[in-house]
């Protein structure tokens, strides 16, 4: 049987992720490191790293000798290191010690918005008289005050907006190493996102950025997610954001990745969504029907009238013209088609269910406990940033309408700095 791997072995399996072409030698109890390209085919001393490649040796080695469950503080994570090779090499640090919390001290604004699930805290100033702090925590929930506002133009790329507490949502545990280019800031309703997104790019001529939000699609017809698309607000084509966790390649990547057939385990997932979907039907198309009815009305409602009577006439003639019970069958018709056509896709696009992961069984099927493990599961791929992320990456990209082109050079452009 194979030894365990000893944290020297771990330290060279992850700086081989974050330097690719740099490879560490042992000789004599010593470190070598050879590159393709060096003069020297038998390797050279530490002495001759760059200050960055020997800061980024020194974090690797000293998380892996922190205590159990340890806070590691980190000042100015960013000293010395070039910003192609600063994320990954904290997201690889964080995903070695996972038992441990870490603290970080840094002035950079691009770092602190990759730190996914953390907390911030802004420090304003600092008064050494009284020695006393002027800090605020910064949450999602504040919005885009002028302060917010000013932390994502130091953070020089273009901004993101969506839905999501910020915290707890799979919105910003998920976006952020989807569009790994963006800086993305969760606001927290729809509306908020569509009104931020229109807000910061009316002030482009004042910070030369570009904005786009994201919403989930819920129950909105094509006609709205067209109108919020040619407004750079971005619409998935599933449902909501659970639904993307139910992705085909997203599911398959999770199951290879787990060491479980990922077509045996993607069959019975389609098998149990369908059941659900078939048992929801009726009540689906319920839903659809009155979201249907609701925005027909709002855009109906706002017509000119000159008088009381033509606006009762207008009203009364509503409930003909909207005829509810003709869009509850025609859902109901169109619901049972993908059905009966194994849509598997489709259904996705019209179920709100977000019962869904658990009720599929898909974490367990993949070898996992619960919803939060597998969503952890997912994060944890996308954060190593190999095959298995660019597979899940290219799913979530065709989902919202992007080709791979598109994806490679404008939403994934960090990649290349790798």
């Amino acid at each position: 049987a194979s030894l365990p791997p000893t944290r020297i072995d771990r330290l060279i399996k992850a700086w081989s992720e974050i330097f690719p072409d740099n490879n560490i030698l042992i000789e004599s109890g010593r470190f070598l490191f050879s590159r393709p390209d060096s003069e020297n085919a038998d390797g050279y001393s530490a002495l001759k790293l760059s200050n960055g490649e020997k800061a980024a040796i020194y974090y690797l080695g000293a998380v892996l000798y922190a205590p159990k469950g340890a806070a590691v503080f980190v000042d100015s994570p960013e000293m010395f290191l070039h910003p192609s090779v600063m994320q990954a090499l904290w997201n690889i640090v964080e995903a070695m010690r996972p038992d441990c919390m870490f603290v970080y001290t840094t002035h950079d604004l691009e770092f602190a918005s990759s730190r996914t699930d953390a907390t911030v805290v802004w420090v304003r100033d600092y008064n050494p008289v009284s020695t006393t702090w002027d800090y605020d925590l910064l949450t999602s929930r504040q919005g885009i005050s002028d302060e917010i506002y000013m932390a994502i133009i130091g953070a020089r790329k273009p901004v993101l907006f969506i839905e999501g507490d910020g915290v707890h949502s799979i919105d910003a545990k998920l976006y952020p190493l989807i569009f790994k280019s963006y800086t993305v800031k969760s606001l927290g309703s729809c509306n908020k996102v569509i009104e931020a997104t229109r807000s910061f790019n009316d002030l482009t001529t004042f910070h030369h950025m570009d904005s786009h939000g994201i919403v989930d699609r819920d129950r909105r017809d094509d006609k709205e997610v067209d109108y919020l698309r040619r407004r750079k607000i971005m619409v998935p084509d599933v449902a909501e954001i659970e639904n993307i966790l139910m992705l085909e390649e997203v599911i398959r990547t999770v199951a290879a990745s787990r060491g479980k057939d990922e077509n045996r385990v993607f069959d019975k997932v389609r098998h149990a969504v369908f059941s659900m979907f078939r048992t929801d039907l009726r009540q689906q198309a319920l839903l659809h029907t009155r979201h249907r009815v609701k925005r027909t009305v709002e855009y109906r409602i706002d017509g000119r009238f000159t008088n009381i009577n033509m606006f009762e006439q207008h009203i009364n003639s509503l409930l003909d013209e909207l005829n509810p019970r003709g869009l509850y069958e025609k859902f109901c018709r169109e619901f049972r088609r993908y059905l009966e056509t194994s849509d598997y896709r489709s259904v996705l696009k019209v179920y709100n269910q977000k019962s869904m992961v658990p009720g599929s069984n898909v974490a367990g099927l993949c070898g996992l406990s619960n919803k939060d493990e597998y969503i952890r599961a997912i994060i944890k791929l996308l954060r190593h940033d190999g095959a298995p992320a660019r597979r899940i990456r290219r799913a979530v990209m065709k989902c919202f309408g992007i080709d791979d082109n598109d994806s490679a050079q404008t939403h994934n452009a960090s990649d290349s700095d790798k």
